[in-house]
């Protein structure tokens, strides 16, 4: 993938990139200018977001990373455009993340992107479903500190989906929109059977973005660790499991 040209954010917007950023705000440049190009050329970004890109999708998903432990390890499960997942890894260098993606086509560019970002040492891409990825199913990712999602499904749907991923202790993070509260309390009991403690809606970026970004957080208790499935699953390079594991990078 050609590297795009830089989209630079909006002047009114300059101080929240910074602040976001910090060091990596070219990165962060470079990523934009992957989402207002390629992205939309195959169709994972529609070009009416594109005016909109900093402040609806790059800085909103962003300023999430003020809610991750240090060091933390990320799962992002439907990735999608890298939405929050990629934003999260270039806002917060001390994190691993893992981008869940299980269509091709995003997963494909998902990792050409992290590729021209040079990410690749703690950033990566995995193709399936999240309900493949849980301990004993046959994608069977490690236990992560923190699982994000956003625009992936009704909250009820997403507990079962998100929850197993995550190490007990800890935490759903789900960027939500205005019926975040609503959605929380049609869920309550969904996110109990599925392990979920402490259902809590957050704010993210307050006095740093225009709009701070609504977060549903819920903390794992015995999430489901569903049993079966053969060891196995590939990443976008074509490594099993075993070599992931010989070859893992030390976390940030």
């Amino acid at each position: 993938m050609p590297g795009p040209t830089e989209l630079v954010e909006p002047e009114e917007l300059r101080g929240a990139v910074a602040a976001v950023f910090g060091d990596g705000a070219p990165l962060a440049r470079r990523y934009a200018g992957h989402l207002a190009t390629s992205a939309v050329e195959r169709g994972l970004v529609g070009p009416r977001e594109v005016p909109r890109l900093w402040e609806r999708h790059v800085l909103n998903c962003a300023v999430v990373g003020e809610l991750l432990p240090q060091g933390a390890s990320v799962v992002d499960v439907g990735s999608g455009a890298g939405l929050p997942g990629l934003c999260l890894a270039l806002a917060r260098p001390d994190a691993s993340v893992v981008l869940l993606e299980p269509l091709e086509r995003r997963a494909t560019w998902l990792g050409e992107v992290v590729a021209d970002l040079d990410l690749g040492s703690r950033v990566r891409v995995v193709r399936g479903r999240a309900e493949d990825a849980a301990p004993g199913r046959p994608l069977a990712l490690e236990p992560a500190d923190v699982v994000t999602a956003r625009a992936v499904a009704p909250l009820e749907r997403l507990a079962g989906w998100c929850l197993p991923l995550a190490r007990r202790g800890g935490l759903l993070l789900a960027l939500k929109g205005r019926s975040a509260a609503e959605e929380l309390e049609a869920s309550r009991g969904a996110l109990a059977r599925a392990g979920g403690l402490d259902p809590r809606l957050l704010e993210a970026g307050t006095g740093v973005v225009p709009v701070p970004t609504t977060v549903l957080s819920v903390t794992v208790g015995a999430a489901h660790h569903p049993a079966g499935g053969a060891p196995g699953g590939e990443d976008v390079g074509g490594r099993s499991r075993a070599a992931r594991r010989r070859t893992r990078q030390p976390r940030g």
